[in-house]
């Protein structure tokens, strides 16, 4: 478990041919926490993935024009998940490889911790329809719901960071 804020959570160890082009991806999200009820929930979204599995991870997507990753985080989440926030500490970032058709694609996604301070829970608002459902999750079993490895390890990091960021 990394112990400095802002850690590098999963280092990308995957080796692709050299005959293929890398594309370089950006995405911020996060971790939407409601802390004015008591088991902390967590709004998450589902996706089938391309070999039609459903999973489940934090929202996140791609900043639009010169959009800093924090606004597109907060933009992101609202998107995919209808819950509007603030942030209030980094989470880390997170890479991995992956490959489509023509090129191998390493990816970024930096993660921040929030607190929900509005909206309603929907994926009516999602413009690039990925969220095929969302759902509010008690912290203490997010990690439990997410579907990747590296997702589980920032929501730890989120569990161990909130206290020190709510209030009274």
């Amino acid at each position: 478990m990394p112990s400095a804020i802002g850690a590098h959570v999963a280092p990308a160890t995957q080796n692709y041919p050299s005959s293929l082009p890398t594309v370089e991806e950006v995405s911020a999200g996060g971790v939407v926490v409601d802390t004015t009820s008591p088991e902390l929930p967590v709004a998450i979204i589902a996706r089938i993935n391309r070999g039609g599995r459903l999973e489940w991870c934090l929202p996140k997507g791609h900043p639009e024009g010169r959009e800093s990753n924090e606004a597109a985080a907060v933009r992101e989440i609202a998107e995919e998940t209808g819950i509007e926030g603030d942030i209030l500490t980094p989470l880390g970032s997170i890479d991995y490889w992956f490959t489509v058709s023509s090129h191998r694609v390493h990816k970024t996604v930096h993660h921040y911790l929030l607190r929900a301070t509005g909206g309603e829970l929907t994926i009516e608002n999602d413009p690039d329809h990925e969220a095929v459902d969302v759902a509010w999750v008690p912290l203490a079993e997010l990690a439990r719901r997410l579907s990747f490895p590296n997702e589980r390890r920032i929501a730890d990091l989120a569990r161990e960071l909130l206290p020190g960021h709510l209030d009274g």
